[in-house]
């Protein structure tokens, strides 16, 4: 079953482009994962600090191994630098229809 991930991230005063930079650098290894069917990071309009990533997985598994890849490692040590606090992570599936 499908798994979409919603990642929001505040970053600290003064770390909007390094946190902005960070999820960009994520987006084409992720794409390359062979679980990854989308990776998409959004900046909220009205404050810049405040970013959100949109990711969907092929499923649990793929979600997993994507934790453990080296992209992922180095972008965790970059998040744990500049967020203001830490990444709220949301694993989403598509409700049942009735």
């Amino acid at each position: 079953m499908p798994l979409t991930v919603v990642a929001e991230c505040l970053a600290a005063p003064g770390q909007e482009d390094r946190l902005r930079t960070a999820l960009e650098a994520m987006i084409e290894p992720s794409l390359e994962e062979p679980g990854c069917l989308a990776y998409r990071p959004y900046t909220d309009p009205n404050d810049c600090a405040r970013m959100v990533v949109v990711e969907e997985w092929t499923g649990p598994q793929a979600l997993a191994e994507h934790f453990t890849t080296a992209h992922f490692r180095h972008v965790e040590q970059v998040l744990e630098r500049v967020l203001a606090r830490p990444m709220t992570i949301r694993r989403l599936i598509t409700a049942p229809a009735d």
